[in-house]
């Protein structure tokens, strides 16, 4: 009877294996990854490139509000770092308004991974969870804007997007700090943070064919670094300012929002940070309003020639 029973469970516990996880073939799927924009489709018109910053990514949402109120709906969102989470948000469907409710009652605590007391870096689990819970569990290629998240290949420091796949996984990838958070692998391959090979990817964004390319930079100013800060903390920003200064040239419009030196991490901090950032997107809304229009003449059809 015990060997009849054992066989029984046995037979079920194989014809139900599915229902305990995803099979190979699956989690193969839903592995991020880039996929380049099939032949036939249109290039998108407008994108938008939030650039990293940890805590300072709180300012991209202030930039988002002001785009919103002037009818600025990108194509397509490329993040890196923090600017992959503030942005597959946007791209998931979350208006300006409701991501910013979500900043001001978030809790660190909810990341906290109990290693971290022991001096080994987090995994960045967490980050992936909630950024799948606020998208309902969709793949990137599900949401209703075009999103890649920029993350870095360990292997040889290149930039790389991920534009198909699970979109936690992808987000996770592109803001593991390598101060903070284990190197991700995906594919065979280990990624951390988005902001080590292009701090605000614009060229990413040309490569992908936007004609407009409105980028934020949410780092801070260099030339208002205070005195005693740690000589790393100097080398990392000079190194920052380096790299976007040489992509800065192929963006449209680049609103780069003087949010002070210091980052904080309590409401007030956050809400200081929204506000002046709204404020400076609103200063350069002309000049964004002034590119989308330039691309929206040139892409216009031509007016049948008179006879």
């Amino acid at each position: 009877m015990i060997c009849a029973f054992r066989f029984v469970l046995a037979i079920l516990l194989l014809s139900n294996a599915g229902c305990f996880g995803p099979s190979e073939e699956s989690a193969a799927k839903r592995a991020p990854r880039f996929e380049p924009p099939r032949s036939g489709v249109a290039p998108p018109r407008v994108a938008l490139v939030l650039g990293s910053g940890g805590h300072r990514g709180f300012a991209h949402i202030g930039v988002l509000k002001a785009l919103s109120e002037n009818g600025i709906r990108p194509d397509l969102i490329i993040g890196s770092s923090v600017g992959a989470v503030i942005g597959s948000f946007y791209a998931g469907g979350m208006s300006a308004t409701e991501i910013e409710k979500l900043a001001y009652r978030l809790n660190s605590i909810e990341f906290f991974e109990l290693k971290t007391l022991f001096g080994r870096p987090a995994t960045g689990s967490k980050v992936q969870h909630f950024v799948n819970e606020h998208i309902q569990g969709r793949a990137i290629e599900q949401l209703p804007i075009a999103f890649a998240a920029a993350a870095t290949r360990v292997r040889d420091s290149s930039l790389v997007l991920f534009n198909r796949g699970d979109t936690g996984t992808a987000v996770r990838a592109s803001a593991a700090s390598p101060d903070e958070f284990e190197p991700v692998r995906i594919s065979g391959e280990a990624y951390v943070d988005g902001d080590v090979a292009s701090p605000v990817p614009i060229r990413a964004a040309r490569r992908m064919g936007a004609r407009v390319v409105i980028a934020v930079d949410v780092s801070a100013y260099v030339q208002k670094t205070p005195p005693g800060v740690p000589a790393e903390w100097v080398e990392k920003d000079a190194r920052r300012a380096k790299q976007i200064a040489a992509e800065a040239p192929e963006a449209d419009v680049l609103i780069h929002p003087d949010i002070g030196y210091y980052a904080g991490h309590d409401e007030a901090y956050r809400r200081r940070v929204i506000a002046s950032a709204y404020e400076a997107a609103r200063e350069r809304m002309p000049a964004v309003l002034a590119a989308v229009a330039r691309s929206a003449e040139t892409s216009a059809p031509r007016p049948p020639s008179p006879r």
